[in-house]
């Protein structure tokens, strides 16, 4: 039997196979597309970015639409999870949330919240109630339809749960006809079999090859898609706390990447030393990254790195997470820093010590532990060639090895 989101009314169907998968190809009208979505009946990946697209994308979509022109098909994937069935937009996000927008005839205004909320704060005087004040409104910066859906399931519900200085009207000229008589095609794809991990490896694959019409992903964004239907460990991959703490490149602020340092000090743990660290992906890091990933996902035997169970044998790493917040909060390490130097020496031999050996620092010798971080990070900068190649990975294994070394003497 068909899945419930291919029964329509308006779609045309042709059936192809994929080795031991199946793909549905065929179309709905805009119509549809949005009653999929008011009704969650199609959701997005937890490691979907947000809607990016400016007000002139959408423009030129509903005109591309009105024009009759080629628009890309969008893709649905279903993912079982045990008996829930979920049907998830791989790819289409931005042009879906073009069409809801343009219904509700709204725009996300990123100005108009950002002076809403300055004007706000300025005026409160009371910074302890700001947080409770700007839980009324949406989050226009890290936004997506999900924010829209989860007022109301009609355009009348939606628009009556908006809090003024969100969202700006955006009127493109378009009715409900409109929307009865144009389609858009669609790929529905549905695996073979209910392994979890399966589905996951097959769904990575489609989300990282997909490239129609798409905004490009930074690395850790697209790595998400490898473990992003496994709930469990979502968190061990990308724990919040860790993304606070940032590096300032130019004017571009990068999160800690967490997987990064997990793989390089899982192969350390493993080999007991950092000779042979990431040898042999020197030009291909990223493939590195995703090769742990996997291993930690299937908690499968590997060459270069630990087993999951081998490195939390109850598989409970939080713990060991928490240990590691308070021991950042504790060390107050900063939460910016001027360069990639700086961060691995500070986090290297904390992770390793906290996360792979459950230890403290010791808080009596804190100001002599930050100094000979310091001291080391900027002996590194004063290198010329470590200045300018600091992913080489001979520097890579340096800063590994002296941060280690540091937080060897200063631990409880």
């Amino acid at each position: 039997m068909l899945p419930a989101i291919i029964n329509s009314d308006n779609t045309t169907l042709n059936l192809s196979s994929l080795m031991d998968n199946r793909v549905y190809y065929g179309q709905y009208s805009l119509s549809h597309w949005l009653d999929l979505i008011l009704k969650k009946n199609i959701i997005l990946p937890d490691y979907q970015r947000y809607f990016v697209w400016n007000q002139d994308k959408v423009i030129t979509l509903i005109d591309t639409f009105k024009k009759q022109e080629f628009v890309p098909p969008i893709t649905i994937g279903a993912f079982k999870d045990g008996d829930l069935n979920v049907n998830l937009i791989l790819d289409g996000q931005q042009r879906l949330t073009s069409i809801l927008l343009a219904y509700l005839k709204l725009y996300p205004d990123k100005k108009e919240f950002k002076s809403k909320i300055e004007s706000l704060r300025l005026a409160n005087e009371n910074d302890d109630d700001m947080d409770d004040i700007e839980e009324q409104f949406d989050d226009i910066l890290a936004w997506d339809f999900s924010n829209l859906t989860d007022k109301g399931k009609t355009r009348e519900e939606i628009l009556q749960n908006l809090v003024p200085g969100n969202y700006r009207a955006s009127d493109l000229n378009v009715d409900d006809e409109f929307f009865k008589k144009t389609f858009l095609g669609f790929s529905y794809l549905v695996p073979h079999g209910g392994d979890q991990l399966a589905q996951q490896r097959f769904y990575s694959s489609v989300f990282r090859n997909i490239n129609i019409q798409g905004e490009r992903l930074l690395p850790q964004e697209s790595r998400a898609s490898l473990y992003f239907l496994n709930k469990d460990l979502a968190a061990f991959f990308e724990p919040d706390f860790i993304t606070n703490y940032k590096v300032k490149n130019q004017s571009l602020d990068t999160s800690a990447d967490f997987v990064r340092f997990l793989s390089l000090l899982s192969q350390y743990a493993k080999d007991t030393g950092s000779g042979r660290v990431a040898r042999g992906y020197k030009l291909k890091m990223e493939k590195y990254y995703e090769d742990f990933v996997y291993s930690m996902v299937g908690d499968t035997a590997s060459h270069w790195f630990k087993p999951f169970s081998e490195l939390f044998p109850d598989r409970n790493y939080a713990p060991r997470f928490e240990q590691l917040k308070r021991n950042m909060e504790a060390l107050e390490i900063p939460m910016s820093f001027a360069s990639i130097i700086d961060m691995d020496v500070y986090f290297f031999g904390l992770i390793y010590k906290v996360v792979f050996g459950g230890r403290d620092i010791n808080p009596d010798r804190k100001g002599e532990l930050k100094a000979a971080l310091d001291d080391a990070a900027a002996g590194f900068r004063s290198d010329y060639g470590h200045r300018k190649a600091p992913a080489a990975l001979k520097y890579l294994r340096a800063r590994m090895d002296a941060s280690i070394g540091i937080f060897n003497t200063f631990m409880v």
